[in-house]
């Protein structure tokens, strides 16, 4: 096997900013799954050797200035020990820049790509130059588009909340989404100028009991015409539903919004989080949604990498299904292989394997599904359609490296797979279209010239971002693009990246 080191990462590590191999042992299987059973952590800083008496009486000079509270901080939640990449992600790079490459990041990426947007968007770093803080609004907003509401909301939480009116108004909206509204409403109460509209004073006066001061702040922005007539008729309905009854229900606005979505919620027309935004999906692992809706959020949800795949696994084993068709199926196949699975029972697991990896592939999970179950599945003699499956798990799996050493007569039907999993291509091995692309990005291809300066520069953070921008164009059957995005990820150090995006284009895109 090859080594995972580039000349480029030995020169990040001589000048201080390792990015880390970011190989199994040292990185999470997924950040997201961290955060679910961790939480932050934060680094130990020993204690500084000091005498035990002081050397002299003199009481020193003391400067005092006040705490510049809104001064650039570090913001992150997965510190580099767990992420593998340097403080100095940032640093060195305008915050105008990092905001344009973050907004720019593709929606859908394959897995392997979203793992890694995850973690820079998650990235404990030193702040960046220029205003910070629209880069911390960007990676929230990023973090929103993909589904991550909780890491949003902490990421939010890490500087004061009352400085900023943007920053007040997303931690609201988010906080709406979430269902808790408590501490977001009081804020806004204490700070009237922040505010994100009157709509919201409204609300929060409302929930904290000032019924009279809601009332008389809806008719006034209501006759000045700061409030739309339909969001103006919802909260009439929230503040005397009694006054509304027998009416016909309101009409669901075409237009995604949180206070809206809450209203509509509370006055009993809740309307369906699949016609709305990814975001919106977290409403339904409620304990009051019913089961259903938990299931078909949490697929939607771990599709982006926002849930964590043993949170997804606990929902699909939480009990019987109670119909046929749909998410229900999906359930009652990962519960036959799961139970098959736990008995030791090649034979029941020959039986159960297929219909569950592909109820996963109707939905986009057969890497969540990889990652819980490959393990197991390599310990078992498998043969016949089952062990093609199993191999193919394998290989979409953290252990890919392992999938030819458990499957060797698979493996020889599929040589640019296996060569990518093991990172040694053969001289001789050839192959057209996808295939060959992938497999000169294995050999000698060169990376993004321009992005590897701007990581030689220091702007290690932006030239991640880009990459997966490149690499992503290239997915889509860009095969130039594709030959050098991977080529550019490994000579900036993401040797596993790189791998697992080119094996999920092989397996996922039947590429090969």
């Amino acid at each position: 096997m090859r080594n995972r080191s580039t000349p480029l990462l030995a020169a990040l590590v001589c000048a201080g900013t390792s990015l880390g191999a970011q190989n199994e042992a040292t990185a999470p299987l997924s950040v997201i799954d961290w955060l679910d059973t961790q939480g932050a952590i934060d680094a130990a800083v020993p204690k500084p050797d000091e005498p035990d008496v002081a050397a002299s009486g003199t009481v020193p000079q003391v400067t005092v200035q006040p705490l510049r509270t809104d001064a650039a901080q570090r913001v992150g939640l997965a510190p580099s020990n767990v992420t593998g990449l340097p403080d100095t992600l940032w640093q060195s790079t305008d915050a105008a820049s990092l905001s344009r490459a973050v907004n720019a990041l593709p929606d859908a990426p394959l897995p392997a790509l979203q793992d890694l947007i995850l973690t820079l968007l998650l990235a404990e770093a030193n702040p960046p130059q220029g205003e910070a803080q629209r880069f911390d609004l960007a990676r929230v907003d990023a973090l929103t588009t993909f589904g991550a509401l909780d890491p949003a909301i902490a990421l939010l939480e890490q500087t004061p909340l009352d400085k900023r009116a943007a920053k007040l108004a997303r931690y609201m909206d988010l906080s709406l989404m979430s269902g808790d509204v408590s501490t977001a409403c009081t804020l806004i109460l204490a700070n009237p100028k922040l505010s994100p509209g009157e709509a919201y004073d409204v609300f929060c006066n409302a929930r904290a009991g000032n019924w009279e001061d809601a009332v008389l702040v809806l008719g006034t922005a209501r006759v000045l015409g700061l409030i739309s007539e339909d969001r103006a008729a919802a909260l009439e309905r929230f503040l005397d539903p009694e006054l509304f009854e027998g009416d016909p229900p309101l009409t669901v606005p075409s237009t995604p919004d949180p206070l809206t979505f809450r209203l509509f919620e509370a006055i009993g027309t809740p309307i369906p989080t699949r016609v709305w935004p990814l975001v919106y999906a977290n409403a339904d692992l409620s304990p009051n949604a019913g089961w259903k809706a938990q299931l078909e959020a949490a697929e939607r949800l771990a599709q982006r990498g926002a849930l964590g795949d043993n949170r997804l696994l606990g929902l699909y084993t939480q009990r019987q299904p109670a119909a046929s068709g749909g998410v229900w199926d999906r359930a009652a196949a990962v519960q036959r292989f799961e139970t098959a699975l736990s008995t030791g029972s090649e034979a029941a697991v020959l039986k159960t394997l297929p219909a569950a990896w592909r109820a996963m592939g109707q939905i986009g999970l057969q890497t969540v599904f990889a990652k819980l179950f490959a393990e197991d599945v390599g310990k078992l003699v498998l043969s016949g359609p089952a062990a093609d499956l199993a191999f193919e798990v394998l290989l979409l799996s953290p252990a890919y490296e392992m999938a030819a050493r458990q499957f060797p007569s698979r493996a020889l039907q599929r040589p640019v797979a296996v060569a990518v999993a093991t990172g040694d291509v053969p001289a001789d091995l050839t192959a057209d279209g996808v295939r060959g692309a992938i497999l000169a990005a294995f050999r000698d291809a060169p990376p993004d010239a321009g992005i590897v300066e701007a990581a030689q520069a220091g702007d290690l953070g932006l030239a991640l971002l880009n990459a997966i921008a490149l690499t992503h164009g290239g997915t889509g059957g860009d095969v130039a693009r594709l030959t050098t995005g991977l080529a550019t990820l490994r000579a900036l150090g993401l040797e596993d990246v790189a791998r697992r995006t080119a094996l999920q284009v092989l397996l996922l895109g039947n590429a090969g």
